[in-house]
């Protein structure tokens, strides 16, 4: 039976070490928290999984609360105009719908699953120095631990990095109370709110460890008027900040939450890391290697809710050709091809992401709007959320989205207008 070491009970991690489980392997999994510590702790994040994402964890039996919570069909966006009215508003209709649960009601059950399937969990602070030391009674080493001195170990790419500093202050509150949204009162969807030069605020339906809830997520561009998070420890203090940049910036929000109150102290989040792609693979002192999982080696600004969605797929890469290695070694040329075999996925999302980043080109401008006139043209960049990919066909370059929106002009005359977008060149 090949032995495997997962340092790091996140997303990733748990999927691939249930997901090792399932199949035979022998896996012992490293985390520095117990569930209970990670249910009773704060939030680690915000999250949307859309249906690739979903699919793998169900071809896993991994969905204990589809059921429970809500389902997003669609995913809007708003830009704000000067006078913090809309100049663009719409939603655009999901093929699957997506999901929002709460990584601490996740991970923490995960864990306690992975345990009862036979898994060894090992709760205990991980140093490069401990992962050394273990090395050589595992097989394959993975470190899927996205922060602290493990990820020092995986040198930044510069081939692929486009950014040196972080492009965004983030702040967080999970929330119960929110009023239904008058323009889809019987749609659940994610909302993207753009302020452009300012920054960007998300409302996504959500699943947490009260019940259902509301997540506020601000990202501000640093040093502009969202960043002012920083020295604010008192959860309802952060909470009474969010709502107020809200008002200012965002009314046809903060009209929805004029009576809402945390989840729970807990419920709350603020900070800023930069965007990175690191090598994948980690030298040891004592000679061996590790590689690395998900957001140790692709770490991208939430702007685009990937996050928990690309770790979903790299777990389902990494699976897939560690079952496929066999009995042969996972040698540093097999850790580079399967990586590479994940940043062919990854590459899509660090490519729209970073051009989300900086301020919106005049062309994506201009697809914006006309998703309001066309329906098909608002799914298909509400369906982009979950393949990125499709954006390389009219996303990024002024002639392609105009022959694109041409096309769709054009074929918004066609009957069952929202099926056209289906066709990559209509």
């Amino acid at each position: 039976m090949r032995k495997i070491l997962i340092v790091g009970a996140g997303q990733s991690g748990l999927h691939l070490a249930l997901g090792l489980r399932a199949h035979g392997y022998a896996v012992t999994l490293m985390s520095n928290r117990t569930p209970d510590e990670i249910r009773n702790g704060r939030v680690m994040s915000t999250q949307v999984m859309f249906h690739t994402a979903l699919q793998h964890e169900r071809d896993l039996g991994l969905g204990f609360w589809e059921s429970q919570t809500p389902r997003l069909e669609g995913l809007g966006i708003s830009v704000a105009d000067p006078g913090h009215g809309r100049a663009v508003d719409w939603l655009g209709r999901l093929d699957h719908y997506a999901q929002s649960v709460d990584q601490r009601v996740k991970m923490a059950a995960w864990m306690e699953t992975f345990a009862q399937r036979g898994g060894q969990l090992v709760i205990h602070g991980c140093a490069v120095s401990d992962i050394d030391y273990f090395a050589d009674s595992y097989d394959l080493v993975l470190v899927a631990a996205g922060r602290g001195e493990l990820v020092s170990m995986f040198g930044r790419d510069p081939a692929r990095c486009a950014y040196g500093t972080p492009q965004r202050a983030l702040a967080v509150a999970y929330v119960h109370g929110a009023e239904p949204r008058p323009e889809h009162p019987g749609v659940d969807a994610v909302r993207c709110n753009l302020v452009p030069g300012v920054g960007e605020l998300f409302v996504i339906p959500a699943l947490t460890v009260g019940g259902r809830a509301d997540i506020l997520f601000w990202e501000g561009v640093p040093g502009g008027p969202l960043d002012v998070f920083h020295g604010v420890t008192d959860p309802d203090d952060h909470l009474a900040v969010v709502l107020q940049l809200m008002e200012q910036f965002t009314p046809w929000e903060y009209a929805r939450v004029l009576n809402v109150e945390l989840t729970d102290p807990g419920g709350v989040l603020a900070g800023r890391f930069v965007p990175t792609v690191r090598r994948p693979v980690a030298s040891l002192p004592g000679g061996g290697l590790a590689l690395g999982v998900a957001d140790v080696v692709v770490a991208n600004d939430p702007v685009t809710g990937q996050g928990a969605n690309s770790a979903a797929k790299c777990a389902a890469v990494y699976l897939e050709a560690i079952l496929a290695r066999g009995e042969r070694p996972f040698d540093a040329e097999w850790m580079h091809a399967t990586f590479e075999a994940y940043w062919e996925q990854a590459r899509h999302v660090t490519k729209w992401t970073n051009t989300l980043l900086g301020p919106v080109p005049e062309h994506v401008e201009r697809l914006f709007g006309a998703a309001g006139r066309l329906p098909q043209v608002a799914d298909r960049i509400a369906n982009g959320f979950d393949d990125p990919a499709d954006f390389e066909d009219y996303f990024y370059d002024p002639e392609r989205t105009d022959a694109y929106l041409a096309r769709a002009a054009a074929a918004s005359a066609w009957p069952g207008v929202r099926g056209a977008r289906r066709i990559r060149g209509a």
